[in-house]
């Protein structure tokens, strides 16, 4: 996996630990109620959400968060006239519009790898894989034939792994999961032997394979293991 990918999940817990630690500061008093009113807001919350999302990979989608929270963090730090305030969504849907055609411009200008391009073929045969979704979705086939395992972790989102044309390597593959209001499912072949380590709170692991399992095609030496939490989310196992 590539390292910039597996760095997103320690961004996400470092802005988790940060924001503890101001909820604990603020509630024994150390720190002034108007700063602590000021970091632990919707604007602040947009803002972090935005990080996150430049880390993951959405410029587009994480500028204009930024933009947005900080556009309505401006009055509590001073004070702006109401002419100026009335015209803050107008000025907001500039915004996002100029972002908008920039990327598009980048895009055609400079194709990244893994966008679209007519008559080239998707490679989905990486054998692991680390995605990053917040407040999005995506479906992702993948057609190794040497799968390791990988991470999946959605926030406010959902993702879904088409896994029916892998084969997975010799001793099983592992893959870790994080779900945090979001949902993550992965399709399977038959033959595979699935292990659950999922911690749940107040989320779920489910096992949607039911009727369809037979144990004719069963083969204990191909074994995934599934592991990771979900905290308000599900992840979801199925054959279709």
């Amino acid at each position: 996996m590539e390292r910039g990918s597996s760095n997103k999940r320690f961004y996400f817990g470092i802005i988790l630990i940060v924001l503890g630690c101001i909820m604990i500061l603020e509630k024994l008093n150390l720190i002034p109620e108007s700063v602590s009113d000021l970091l632990i807001s919707w604007q602040m919350l947009l803002v972090g959400i935005g990080v996150l999302s430049l880390i993951g990979g959405n410029r587009t989608g994480g500028t204009i968060l930024i933009v947005i929270g900080g556009f309505f963090m401006i009055p509590e730090l001073i004070t702006v006239p109401h002419e100026i305030r009335k015209i803050y969504w107008p000025l907001i849907l500039v915004a996002i519009g100029v972002a908008l055609l920039l990327r598009h411009r980048d895009t055609v200008r400079n194709p990244k790898e893994g966008d679209p391009v007519l008559n080239v073929p998707n490679d989905n045969s990486a054998n692991s894989f680390d995605d990053f979704v917040i407040f999005g979705g995506r479906e992702i086939f993948i057609n190794s034939q040497s799968l390791t395992g990988g991470k999946a972790t959605s926030i406010f989102g959902g993702m879904e792994y088409d896994l029916r044309k892998a084969s997975m390597v010799p001793g099983g593959a592992i893959i870790d999961c994080v779900s945090v209001f979001g949902g993550c499912g992965f399709k399977i072949p038959m033959d595979w032997n699935v292990r659950n380590e999922v911690t749940t709170i107040f989320g779920a692991f489910t096992d949607k394979r039911g009727d369809t399992f037979n144990e004719r095609y069963y083969d204990p030496s191909k074994t995934i293991v599934i592991k990771g939490v979900s905290i308000f989310g599900g992840i979801e196992v199925k054959h279709f």
